[in-house]
């Protein structure tokens, strides 16, 4: 392998510890929102009240912000000149529906399932955009490392949750965590472009969380219309903080993705979402069954393939041989 530069190195590393401490905070969130569900008996309900209560907290910080309120007018011109496509804007769409999957699939599927689903979808759509392009983002070709890694994360994922890995549902059910996984990549990849665009990660996040506590509400209002609006909202308040850690997740892979790429945001968060889970299951159990041995070897599976990752984005480009 060509040698690289020392800041080239730093900036790899920099971005896979930064994708890995915010998969930790996803698995810290998905365990706040799942209890938050658990007490609202509404998976739908604890989604809204945790995208809103992140729109919340972005709409008092946004005005106080100078780049945001800059970036916020640069967003206006470039739509309104249609030189950026309203669709750059649905990203916050494809969080809300990954939220509402696992509401309808995850318990129908079993959670090891419905995560192998996404993780893989995720990481080939994630492949699939960074060859490609979207917008502002660099093109990557397809590499044997980047092939090794994207495999080595799905099996990684796939040995986590060998035991529990079943299916209690129909199989078509399958399809929804798979658009779910693809929409991921899609979201970071757009919200990606739009910070690039208005040179402000709090502009994107918050398009974002506009976008998304949108969906969820008219999901939520139908849901409750069906099923009744008798809620005990629970008095613990750190059941609400999620929207907090979806403002941190979001804004930091907007920040990213246009530096690393999307499959290498994607690993790297990966990754940390398993440690993340890990590290829960030690300090915080849910059970007394304790940790299970392949837990410890998927995250293990896992760092490597970041490693591997990161290996393919410090090669240099190839440049022309002298004739």
């Amino acid at each position: 392998m060509l040698p690289t530069s020392p800041r080239s190195r730093r900036r790899a590393l920099a971005g896979i510890f930064a994708a890995i401490v915010a998969g930790g905070l996803v698995a810290a969130q998905s365990r706040i929102n799942g209890e938050l569900a658990v007490e609202l008996h509404d998976s739908t309900l604890a989604a809204f009240i945790s995208f809103g209560s992140g729109l919340v907290i972005l709409t008092l910080i946004v005005p106080f912000v100078p780049t945001a309120r800059a970036g916020f007018r640069t967003l206006r011109t470039e739509v309104a000149s249609k030189r950026l496509p309203w669709w750059y804007l649905s990203g916050g769409a494809f969080g809300a529906f990954f939220v509402l999957t696992q509401g309808l699939a995850a318990t129908a599927l079993g959670v090891a399932l419905f995560t192998v689903a996404v993780v893989a979808s995720q990481t080939i759509s994630s492949a699939v955009i960074d060859r490609v392009g979207i917008g502002s983002l660099q093109k990557r070709p397809v590499t044997v490392l980047r092939v090794a890694a994207s495999a080595l994360a799905v099996g990684a994922v796939i040995f986590t949750g060998l035991a529990d890995l079943r299916l209690d549902g129909p199989f078509l059910l399958v399809f929804l965590p798979l658009t779910a996984g693809f929409g991921i990549g899609w979201q970071q990849a757009i919200n990606g472009h739009v910070r690039h665009v208005t040179r402000s990660p709090l502009t994107a996040t918050y398009v974002n969380f506009v976008v998304g506590t949108t969906v969820l509400a008219i999901a939520a209002i139908s849901y409750g219309f069906a099923g009744g609006w008798q809620h005990d909202f629970p008095t613990d308040p750190t059941l609400y903080v999620g929207g907090a850690i979806g403002v941190i997740f979001i804004a930091v892979a907007a920040v990213l993705v246009p530096i690393t790429g999307v499959l290498f945001f994607a690993l790297g968060s990966i990754a940390g979402q398993l440690i993340g889970a890990l590290a829960l299951e030690i300090f915080l159990p849910t059970d007394s069954d304790g940790v299970a041995p392949t837990t410890v070897i998927g995250v293990v599976l896992t760092l490597i393939a970041v490693a591997i990752a990161s290996l393919s984005s410090q090669r240099p480009p190839k440049t022309p041989q002298p004739k």
